[in-house]
């Protein structure tokens, strides 16, 4: 009994040990030499992209005139080439990172592999003893002595595979954890190479206003005055342009939204853009959605604004009712007559404002909105400022703040469906729609409106 114990265990041990698929990039390992040189390249670049920042100040700090944009452009060009050049550099180096941690992992795999062939070698000669009769061993070769020598072997062998045991859990550990820096170096170069191609499409930007700069210097100075003009109308046109919002909340204008999203990244250091684009995203959920008043706060059924249609399911009279009448009551503002999402084809609506949060969220929100923005009083959901604060505050508990586009990717995907984006090809589409948006946002409009 004892040895069929031990045997139903190790097999339960050997399940936990065995791990889910992962994939790997194929990357090029690099010589010590080649390494070294990679490096030296790398600390070069970085102190020639330093200077030329240095340089860029200085060219911002000058007044305007048709020389000293032709300058500032030169400059960020000049600044933006070297930023590039330095993360592909950076990009090897992450490559030979990536190559000598699948090395790693592929060793251990194997080793692991090993262990557990000869773990279940020693399972076979186990189940053979167990299967064994009294009878058979009475009509066998085998005598009495013999065969407790034999179990005594077994014992033996039951004892190796604890060692054996062991020595599998600390390589899956190792494992776990080359496999998870891997992932790290993976989502590193991803955010490089996402970096690159947004700095090349600001370059060649940069590049066409510095050519048209040149060409009118050729001219006379009316032409330059005529360029900042119409520059200025353009900057004036996308200030005025109405940024849409979700939750029933008018439109307002681009240029204050930006603020608003200038503010936020302040106190959280998420990127403006990104920003944008969430909330853009949700004011196109939140259309789609239409608007609802609760009718009855016991079961939390509602009623569409629009269509008049009568929903079971407006908002969770558990978790969200009671938060919702203490948000409208110390706002001041009717519960009946305040709206909401409507529930889409599963679960419960009840989302507020520009940025879609349910009630029980917001609650968890409202005091970090008013110390950021300076007020102890309630944070109003449906107040574009303090909405575009909460989200900000949110994204940041996601893990955006640092930016980079795995991590500005993956917080969309969860503050979408709470899941990382890897969960579904529905959550990924979510992300990579928003990183999308934020990147046209960033050059049609915020480099639009900065004159760059």
């Amino acid at each position: 009994m004892k040895s069929k114990k031990f045997l139903n265990f190790t097999i339960a041990l050997l399940l936990l040990l065995v791990g889910l698929p992962f994939f790997f990039a194929v990357a090029q390992t690099l010589t010590s030499a080649e390494r070294s040189q990679l490096e030296a390249q790398l600390e070069q670049v970085e102190s020639e992209e330093a200077q030329a920042q240095s340089e860029l100040a200085t060219a911002q700090s000058k007044s305007s005139s048709l020389q000293n944009d032709i300058n500032l452009l030169a400059a960020k060009i000049k600044a933006e080439q070297l930023d590039i050049q330095a993360k592909n550099l950076t990009i090897q180096t992450l490559g030979d990172n990536i190559s000598t941690k699948q090395t790693e992992i592929t060793n251990l795999d194997s080793q692991i592999d090993q262990n557990k062939q000869d773990i279940e070698g020693i399972f076979r000669q186990i189940q053979h003893t167990d299967n064994i009769s009294l009878i058979e061993i009475i009509l066998s070769d085998t005598t009495i002595s013999q065969f407790f020598d034999d179990t005594a072997t077994l014992e033996s062998f039951q004892q190796k595979i604890d060692t054996i045991s062991a020595q599998l859990a600390i390589e899956e550990a190792s494992s776990t954890v080359a496999k998870n820096a891997l992932v790290v170096q993976q989502n590193k170069a991803i955010d490089a190479r996402y970096a690159i191609q947004q700095e090349q499409t600001t370059v060649a930007a940069n590049q066409a206003s510095e050519k048209k700069l040149l060409a009118i210097s050729k001219g006379n100075e009316k032409a330059y005055t005529a360029s900042v003009t119409a520059a200025k109308k353009q900057a004036d046109a996308i200030n005025a342009k109405l940024f849409a919002l979700a939750g029933g909340s008018n439109p307002i204008p681009f240029g204050q939204a930006y603020q608003y999203a200038l503010s936020a990244q302040k106190a959280t250091g998420i990127d403006p853009a990104f920003l944008l684009a969430i909330l853009t995203q949700e004011s196109n959920l939140g259309t789609n959605q239409g608007t609802c008043y609760l009718t009855n706060t016991n079961t939390g059924a509602g009623v569409s604004v629009k269509s008049g249609k009568t929903f079971p399911n407006v908002m969770s009279p558990t978790r969200d009712v009671p938060p919702f009448l203490t948000i409208t009551s110390a706002l001041e503002v009717d519960p009946m007559n305040t709206v909401v999402s409507c529930p889409q084809s599963v679960g419960w609506g009840g989302a507020m404002g520009p940025a879609q949060f349910i009630a029980s969220t917001w609650m968890l929100l409202a005091k970090r909105v008013g110390t950021a923005l300076g007020f102890t009083s309630m944070a109003n959901p449906w107040n574009p400022q303090d909405a575009f604060m909460a989200s900000s505050l949110y994204l940041t508990d996601l893990g955006a703040a640092g930016g980079g586009y795995t991590a500005e990717s993956n917080a969309a995907c969860k503050y979408y469906s709470g899941r990382s984006c890897s969960y579904s090809s529905l959550v990924n589409s979510y992300g990579t729609s928003v990183m999308a948006l934020a990147s046209k946002i960033q050059t049609t409009e915020i480099d639009e409106l900065q004159g760059i």
